[in-house]
């Protein structure tokens, strides 16, 4: 049975843990890349996997390793990676977490509050340098899945590019990346990208058919963005209403937009609140940087700019609320009552 989200910290509602997820909708290429190039056996050690969060990379990872681990011999190797199953040694070794060749760095639970933390730290690098050195002698492939790699702080981030920069034998790296912008240059320029595409509709709603949720509406599917995590998100977290609350707090003037505010901020600075209030962050720069686009292209140079400086400003608030722990809701009314700021 697969382990859904209330036994995986972090994993959302409705979701499939992706090392027991085993079906794929929407990203046949690149599967096919993946195998023809290990089979090949000139595959690259390193794979920065790109594209939107929550359109299926993990899912792609695990699906590959177990592809890599089943078949070791790379010559012997399929030329398409097939659905895990589920009885064999090697899934069941993975999806167990029980697997000595397969590592999974992705942000560590703080064993005081339960709440998973902020970032991967050198900590958790450090165990793929060990990993390598209990496995050394097996022979067989090492795989390590950096979960993803946006995640990792300053310190952690050097310590796996010592690691790429002289992989030891037969390891495989597969970097995941919702912004691979943000990760240092020389990590990109030693992974080999792979981008993957926000899905198609068709996609989208055959892998929301496999979590089973069926006959989702065109409004949906244009919200969530090809994205199998945004359409969670809009169905089972209420995404849906925080968007209609924010129309409605641009749409108001006066004592109603104030009210506005409040309410809204209510809403995304209670208690669990994280993942919704990640949302509607997403959300709002997504408004704000598609609105500067419209200005540009109407030739509003300095309407455009105001809102791209509006952007980072408020970017940088986050970062500044989250690292000092500051008052979630007094943030938001801030940032709210930006945006309705005259002239934007």
């Amino acid at each position: 049975m697969a382990i859904m989200s209330e036994e995986r910290p972090g994993l959302l509602d409705g979701a499939i843990w992706p090392a027991e997820n085993t079906r794929l909708f929407g990203h046949e290429e690149a599967e096919v890349f993946l195998a023809q190039s290990y089979r090949s056996g000139k595959g690259h050690h390193a794979i920065l996997i790109e594209g939107p969060e929550g359109i299926g990379k993990g899912t792609l990872a695990f699906r590959f390793a177990n592809h890599v681990l089943s078949y070791p011999d790379p010559a012997t190797a399929p030329e398409t990676i097939g659905d895990p199953d589920p009885a064999s040694p090697v899934s069941r070794q993975i999806t167990s977490g029980a697997s000595h060749n397969l590592l999974h760095l992705a942000r560590p639970v703080d064993e005081k509050t339960g709440k998973v933390k902020s970032a991967i730290t050198v900590d958790e690098v450090r165990r793929a340098g060990k990993f390598f050195s209990q496995t050394s002698g097996t022979g067989n492939w090492r795989i390590v899945i950096i979960d993803p790699a946006d995640d990792m702080n300053r310190n952690a981030a050097n310590a796996i590019l010592k690691i790429l920069e002289e992989p030891p034998k037969r390891a495989l790296f597969l970097v995941l990346s919702h912004a691979p912008g943000r990760l240092l240059p020389t990590i990109r320029s030693r992974c080999l990208p792979l981008k993957l595409a926000p899905l198609a509709d068709d996609a989208l709603m055959a892998a929301l058919a496999h979590l089973g949720i069926a006959g989702e509406g065109g409004a949906v599917l244009s919200a969530a963005k090809g994205s199998v995590g945004e359409a969670l998100k809009l169905l089972n977290y209420g995404g849906g209403e925080i968007i209609a609350a924010y129309d409605e707090m641009l749409s108001a003037e006066g004592p109603a937009a104030r009210k506005a505010m409040h309410r809204l901020a209510d809403a995304l600075s209670g208690r669990e609140s994280d993942t919704i209030f990640d949302f509607f962050v997403s959300h709002v720069g997504d408004d704000i940087m598609n609105r500067a686009r419209i200005a540009a292209g109407e030739g509003q140079i300095i309407a455009a700019e105001r809102l791209a400086r509006l952007y980072s400003e408020i970017t940088e608030r986050l970062t500044i609320s989250d690292a000092y722990n500051l008052d979630r809701k007094q943030t938001i009314i801030s940032i709210l009552a930006d945006i309705k700021q005259p002239g934007l």
